[in-house]
């Protein structure tokens, strides 16, 4: 970033942290203890699909190393990879591994988000969402329809705080109406 950008107000991006992922199992932990929530085992990544055989092969690759993966598409054009492990750190190593594998791909810029879903003994759900061009995470509770639970948003950015980068401009915080596994 040169002095001109300094000047104009205009900021250097954040650098996703893909490690960053890793703190998902402890931050479950605290999440269950703070609000009964416990990992669903459902996890997946979202990202602009490319054309052509190079991300193709990629997509062929990811399913080798994962073995079975559910590829779906949404409304948006984003392609979503939705990975299961009961294991929640065997989970994110997973997330990690796709997330990488785009990454070192080259097709870093198209990714979106990963998430990791969540549900309470009362079957509410919940997705802590990691924005990989933020490099910070956000909850996010669906109720009924195309409702939010915005009061429960709310506690667990509280409770996770310490745990996770929380991303600030709750703007971001767009829903993943949808999403698979959640």
């Amino acid at each position: 970033m040169g002095w001109l950008d300094t000047l104009l107000g205009r900021s250097k991006p954040a650098k996703p942290d893909l490690d960053a992922l890793f703190a998902l199992p402890s931050a479950a932990v605290t999440l269950e203890a703070a609000t009964g929530f416990t990992p669903t085992g459902a996890g997946s990544v979202a990202f602009r699909a490319a054309e052509g055989g190079a991300f193709a092969q990629l997509e062929k690759d990811v399913e080798a190393l994962l073995g079975k993966v559910e590829v779906s598409q949404d409304t948006y054009g984003y392609t979503w990879l939705l990975v299961r492990n009961p294991d929640v750190s065997a989970l994110v190593t997973d997330l990690h591994g796709v997330n990488s594998s785009l990454e070192s791909a080259g097709f870093g810029p198209s990714l979106l988000c990963s998430i990791v879903t969540f549900s309470d003994p009362s079957d509410r759900t919940l997705a802590i969402v990691y924005l990989y061009k933020q490099g910070t995470f956000y909850p996010f509770a669906p109720a009924r329809g195309t409702q939010r639970d915005n009061a429960l948003e709310l506690q667990v950015r509280g409770v996770l705080a310490g745990e996770l980068k929380i991303e600030s401009d709750l703007s971001r915080w767009f829903p993943v109406w949808g999403a698979p596994g959640l």
